[in-house]
């Protein structure tokens, strides 16, 4: 494998963030005595990158290292058994590309086993992980291009590494051009084979504008929708709204995403579980984080709850083996929105 330093830095960057670590990378070019922070006491970590690391070469790492206030972090094809033993006695760290990662700071200790780094590279579908995913629909909600790769991963929470190889394999597979604009419908095709979500059928609907016990656990976001996280309306209810040629029930049951599993689990408790037959509504947690983030306050729609962005409920739609393809040829959303289907 080539790896350059900065890649380096990218890819135990995506390692971490993968585990749940909040991670910075220094500003390219910026002397600022680390290339990561690392976690909520901010820990300065070193990045260093070498195809196979033994004891001896960990040693003269340790040794050699550019800031002696940072951790070493040392990013491997291979870390040796006796390296691995080496870094961590001497409160360092180290990733092995083979998929794992280890660290021994002073207020940071991790040793976890991550994805492979060779299988990712790979990306044979570039749309079949979260990160894909993620990309994807961004591209999806502006199809249009433009966006640079550094701000797109800064939107994603994503290392620019990771971004680079998505749009590398997007690119290949004549999804997106050079320019990152989306080519056709192809992109948006394959993103709704990845779209479901399991549902989960609940007795009573929230109250919308209810300010009881109810509504804090569950993070409905409604005080300022298009700015907050939180529920969004998606399903047939909303395309309607948006003025999809669909066909409702008047009491059709409302389809609502949210932003995570504990939310759904909240959700159960406090409003009650149901038959599908039976249910007030159903919540399924976002395929992707920009659902729930990126609301739409529809004026004078019906429906009281905000809206998942168009392109969401069209993936929504597209789900629809019959009639889902017959729908979104004839829909045009109004106003703003690009259509991308």
């Amino acid at each position: 494998m080539t790896m350059n330093a900065a890649r380096a830095e990218d890819v135990a960057a995506e390692a971490l963030r993968g585990l749940g670590m909040p991670v910075d990378q220094r500003v390219d070019g910026a002397d600022a005595g680390y290339d990561l922070l690392l976690g909520p006491g901010a820990t300065p970590v070193e990045v260093a990158f070498r195809a196979l690391v033994d004891e001896q070469i960990a040693s003269r790492l340790v040794e050699r290292r550019r800031w002696p206030g940072a951790t070493l972090l040392v990013v491997a094809d291979r870390v040796t058994s006796d390296a691995r033993r080496l870094l961590l006695d001497r409160r360092a760290g180290y990733y092995d590309l083979r998929g794992h990662v280890a660290l021994r700071a002073e207020a940071v200790f991790v040793d976890a086993d991550v994805e492979p780094l060779t299988g990712r590279i790979a990306r044979k579908d570039p749309v079949a992980g979260r990160a894909g995913l993620e990309i994807a629909t961004a591209l999806l909600l502006a199809p249009e291009g433009g966006t640079a790769v550094r701000a797109l991963a800064r939107t994603l929470d994503r290392s620019p590494g990771t971004v680079s190889e998505v749009l590398a394999a997007l690119t290949r597979d004549g999804l997106v051009d050079e320019r990152r604009r989306v080519i056709g419908t192809g992109l948006f095709w394959r993103v709704a084979e990845r779209w479901s979500t399991p549902p989960t059928h609940l007795a009573t609907e929230p109250p919308p504008g209810d300010a009881s016990r109810v509504t804090g656990p569950l993070r409905l976001g409604l005080g300022d929708v298009e700015h907050e996280v939180g529920w969004a309306l998606a399903g047939s209810v909303a395309a309607l709204a948006y003025g999809a040629p669909v066909a409702i029930r008047a009491d059709q049951p409302k389809e609502l995403y949210v932003p995570d599993e504990l939310v759904v689990r909240r959700a159960e408790r406090l409003l009650g579980v149901a038959q599908p037959g039976d249910a007030a509504c159903t919540v399924r947690v976002a395929p992707v984080p920009a659902v729930c983030a990126q609301r739409v306050d529809l004026p004078g729609a019906e429906p009281v709850w905000p809206l998942a962005h168009p392109l969401f409920v069209a993936l929504d739609l597209a789900q629809d083996a019959g009639r889902g393809r017959e729908i979104l040829d004839a829909w045009h959303p109004p106003g703003r929105w690009s259509r991308a289907w």
